[in-house]
């Protein structure tokens, strides 16, 4: 195996949450998910990751900025972000406002995702072309980076061309916020570790593995100083008192979560390359993707998902499809008890503890 010289980071575990459409009206939903932010941060999450999706029941938050600020208020450790802002589907000087005040309302405790966006349809109902969505987020990261460190922004783009634009707000201690990145092949690796950007993965543990060992390799290589940043993994997680129990909630749950998952690529009668989630959970479990078990099971689970993967933070994916406030209450409690003291970092709100990326 090969060896890094790279500090270690301390395990740690996080919150993945698409926000998919449940069988509750809307405000009843929201309200309740919000109380489970609450319990995430009691529990001792590290941070909670917002998913933004429009025009379909995969998502309820198509405005990520709205919802987190409600996240800000009630909430007073546990770091969040949105995972990520579609940056093809939005003007870069906004996403760039409100990351500065979402920074200063929660006194710096935001982490902030930016990617082209997954699908499609979605793009292309905002009546955006997706083969331009690559260099529309391109040249909007560019944008936000100036505005998050500069006073004035001056760029000129395909896309986007600003002269001299004054800039009023700035992240709270500032700095830009952590930096989250999405990573599917080994060779995205390469630019998240040279700016130093944490990343989340999918997938089965010898793809996540092979991304994990390229970020290492490539930060070694040059010189990175300071501890490696996050390499997470995102899982769907059920935890109960026993197995049986915990896989019949798993089961019912992820039925629904799938078929929200696939809602736009069913209506196009298409199928999305990226997207291999199992149509029953579990095959899905039978394929590393998540775990439903008792607090036993599932801490072994996440050791040995450790091992296979490298990650150095684990994101759970604990309220999705039907399942009530009570089920994913419990799952987190028995996680936060049994799985995330035992194993994990305990959450802190410290700069220290917040590595900030140097964007490209």
């Amino acid at each position: 195996m090969t060896t890094h010289s790279s500090p270690p980071r301390a395990l740690s575990f996080g919150v993945f949450d698409h926000m998919d459409l449940g069988r509750l009206p809307l405000a009843d939903q929201y309200e309740q998910r919000l109380q489970l932010v609450q319990d995430y941060e009691k529990a001792g999450f590290y941070a909670y990751h917002l998913a933004e999706h429009h025009s379909t029941p995969l998502g309820i938050a198509p405005s990520p900025s709205v919802y987190l600020a409600a996240v800000a208020q009630r909430t007073s450790r546990l770091r969040f972000g949105p995972l990520v802002y579609t940056l093809s589907m939005h003007h870069p000087l906004r996403v760039a406002e409100e990351i500065c005040m979402l920074d200063q309302m929660s006194r710096g405790r935001l982490e902030v995702g930016f990617g082209r966006g997954v699908s499609p349809y979605e793009i292309g109902y905002y009546g955006v072309d997706p083969a331009q969505a690559q260099s529309l987020y391109h040249e909007g990261y560019q944008v936000i980076q100036q505005a998050l460190t500069r006073d004035r922004v001056d760029f000129t783009g395909t896309h986007f061309k600003f002269n001299e634009v004054p800039v009023v707000l700035e992240p709270y201690r500032q700095t830009p916020p952590p930096i989250w990145y999405g990573v599917g092949l080994p060779d995205g690796a390469n630019w998240a570790a040279e700016n130093g950007i944490n990343i989340v993965c999918n997938g089965p543990a010898a793809s996540v593995r092979a991304v994990t060992d390229r970020y290492r390799e490539r930060w070694d290589a040059i010189g990175a100083q300071g501890p490696l940043p996050r390499l997470g993994v995102s899982r769907h997680v059920v935890v109960a008192d026993t197995d049986e129990q915990a896989m019949a909630i798993a089961s019912r749950a992820y039925q629904l979560w799938r078929e929200r998952l696939m809602h736009l690529w069913v209506k196009h009668g298409t199928k999305p390359a990226s997207l291999a989630f199992p149509e029953r959970f579990e095959q899905a479990q039978a394929d590393g993707l998540g775990i439903a078990g008792s607090p036993s099971t599932v801490r072994q689970w996440v050791e040995e998902e450790v091992a296979r993967t490298g990650i150095n933070y684990l994101v759970c994916r604990l309220a999705f499809g039907d399942l009530s406030y009570e089920e994913s209450a419990q799952s987190t409690r028995l996680f936060g008890r049994h799985v995330l003291t035992p194993l994990g970092q305990p959450s802190r709100d410290t700069a220290a503890d917040n590595n900030s990326a140097v964007m490209a």
